[in-house]
């Protein structure tokens, strides 16, 4: 589907930029975008290889798990369903540290663990222990925005890393108001189904 709205969106933009004699000015964005964007990532390998690599070394080292074993309590009071599932406890845990890490690539495939952990029973409904995962996947607090720093250290920011107390904040107060809301939508579902 997305393709559809990308290539439409092209199309449509360049009718438009033709349509208004603005074909000179249409091939020049072109290729400036072009040239920006290898700017840009040429840019944010430098970033990306200092911050996966200490990632790396933070996962090797075993500071993910010691992190991952101090939230495992805490995240057994909100996920009870899965409390005494020990695989689907531990890719949860796995998956929220490694976000919080910024090490996305390395979240994944916990949190694909961690959902077919939690169906064993093969339901065709997500529990509200999957959709509360993916509340918190989703509205991860970030206490490392690797990727946001790259990208405003390749736009040329005086301070990329200032970004990083800001973002911690704004992540987690969107977690805490994304976890009220969806205990507070599991809560009204559970009620609905008892009548």
């Amino acid at each position: 589907m997305m393709k559809y709205i990308w290539c439409a969106m092209i199309v449509l933009s360049v009718a438009a930029g033709l349509a208004t004699g603005r074909g000179a000015e249409l091939q020049g964005a072109i290729l400036d975008g072009a040239s920006d964007g290898a700017t840009l990532i040429i840019g944010m390998v430098g970033a990306y290889c200092l911050w996966l690599g200490l990632l790396g070394i933070a996962r090797d080292s075993g500071m993910t798990e010691k992190l991952a074993r101090l939230m495992k309590k805490p995240l057994s009071l909100l996920f009870r369903g899965i409390r005494d599932n020990e695989e689907a406890m531990s890719m949860v845990t796995m998956n929220i540290v490694a976000n919080m890490l910024g090490m996305g690539n390395a979240a994944t495939p916990f949190g694909i663990k961690a959902i077919a952990a939690m169906n064993r029973e093969k339901v065709k409904t997500p529990t509200d222990d999957m959709c509360l995962f993916l509340i918190l996947n989703t509205a991860s607090v970030q206490l490392l925005p690797t990727s946001i720093i790259a990208v405003r250290r390749a736009a040329g920011s005086a301070a990329p890393g200032s970004i990083v107390v800001p973002s911690l904040a704004a992540t987690f107060l969107t977690a805490v108001i994304a976890l009220i809301l969806g205990k507070a939508c599991a809560a009204v579902r559970r009620r609905v189904k008892r009548k």
